[in-house]
């Protein structure tokens, strides 16, 4: 669906998630993420870069497994301590991943996918047309119940920070994997806090497309 068309359905109120495609389980248990090797960091810095073009080949679980603990998973146990940092580990920000298969809320500690929704909001993610077939989109998503040490006037800014480290891991993992990504801020928010079914407390931040690059070289595994 082009943009033109997307932003004329959103006038309308018409921006809604497709059928889910493919199995969507409601625990998905990922592999344990490969935490050596990659790319050195001065050079994963310098391939960093934004990209809108996207095959539609999916990621393979143990990708998945790996982007997913980049942009937020637990890397020291014994402190719950996690990849991306939070004010006052307060660890506020939720990560959506929308799928083909279905909606997905990541839990960290479990290092697993848990089924938020059985329909496929990708398309929902944002107004551009390569999100409704690229791999998949992460939803940045902050639940302001966790952040009562901070102040009130002071939890966006706080919220986004984190988000925005996450985010810069994806980018990061990327470009040492031979993924494209980009982040993005132009979306229906109305729209798609509802296809996510967001409570009072939870406030849309940013969204993330991630897959392969089209026409370039298939991804590389982590």
């Amino acid at each position: 669906m082009n943009t033109l068309t997307k932003l004329a359905l959103g006038l309308m109120g018409q921006v809604k998630p497709r059928p889910a495609m493919g199995d969507s389980t409601a625990c998905t248990k990922l592999p344990p993420p490969a935490r050596g090797g990659g790319m050195p960091l001065m050079e994963a810095l310098r391939h960093r870069q934004s990209q809108r073009e996207f095959a539609a080949t999916p990621l393979s679980e143990q990708q998945l497994s790996d982007l997913l603990w980049a942009a937020g998973g637990v890397n020291r146990p014994e402190l719950g301590g996690r990849t991306a940092p939070s004010a006052m580990n307060a660890q506020e920000v939720r990560l959506y991943v929308a799928l083909a298969r279905g909606l997905f809320l990541y839990d960290p500690q479990a290092h697993e996918l848990q089924r938020v929704v059985a329909s496929d909001v990708r398309g929902v993610t944002g107004y551009q047309d390569f999100v409704d077939n690229a791999a998949l989109d992460l939803i940045y998503v902050a639940d302001h119940t966790r952040m009562k040490l901070v102040p009130a006037s002071q939890r966006e800014a706080y919220a986004y920070a984190a988000a925005g480290a996450m985010a810069q891991n994806v980018y990061l993992f990327c470009a040492s994997s031979n993924l494209a990504t980009v982040v993005r801020a132009w979306f229906d928010r109305h729209a798609l806090s509802d296809a996510i079914g967001l409570g009072s407390d939870e406030q849309l931040l940013l969204a993330q497309t991630v897959g392969a690059t089209k026409g370039g070289d298939p991804p590389q595994a982590s």
